[in-house]
């Protein structure tokens, strides 16, 4: 079973705030809570979750683990 819950931290301004995701879409946009910056995933992330924060999305998870998945989107 994968982690759901993610720690952002904003490149802008070290603001860090824990996230669940989203287990059905990737995620390629987030608001920063604390300083409004529009965080983009960086090439050849598949998510914000991969880029920026301290667990990757549920369908990196499942490939690392060695289940079917491993790919997202």
């Amino acid at each position: 079973m994968p982690e759901l819950r993610s720690t952002i931290t904003c490149p802008q301004c070290g603001g860090v705030t824990t996230e669940t995701m989203p287990t059905d879409a990737c995620q390629f946009f987030y608001d920063c809570k604390h300083c409004g910056a529009v965080l983009r995933a960086l090439p050849g992330d598949c998510c914000v979750f991969c880029s920026y924060a301290d667990v990757p999305c549920p369908p990196i998870q499942d490939g690392r683990a060695g289940k079917d998945a491993g790919s997202c989107c």
